[in-house]
């Protein structure tokens, strides 16, 4: 998979340091993944939550952060919506981001 905006991932965890193992982990993850479809993704994440229209939320850090994306399986792109706390997503519309 293509990761458009890796930069979002950098400048949080510059931001929240205690993230960066994670979201590089992630990064290397899914940068080196295959996915079709939405099973894919919950078959390698578990806790991940599919969306509708390719919008998937991802728990980083045990669940003290939320990552939001877009993925364009047919491209092989996931697009970064949104990067932040727990309480940050709850003001957010994940959907629409």
């Amino acid at each position: 998979m293509r990761i458009i905006d890796k930069k979002a991932l950098k400048d949080y965890w510059d931001k929240v340091p205690t993230a960066r193992s994670e979201l590089e982990a992630w990064h290397a993850e899914v940068k080196a993944a295959d996915w079709a479809m939405p099973t894919d993704v919950k078959q390698k994440y578990g806790n991940a939550s599919i969306l509708k229209d390719g919008r998937v939320v991802f728990n980083i850090c045990g669940n003290n952060h939320r990552l939001v994306v877009w993925i364009n399986y047919d491209f092989q792109v996931v697009y970064i919506r949104f990067l932040g706390t727990h309480q940050e997503y709850d003001q957010i519309n994940a959907q629409t981001i």
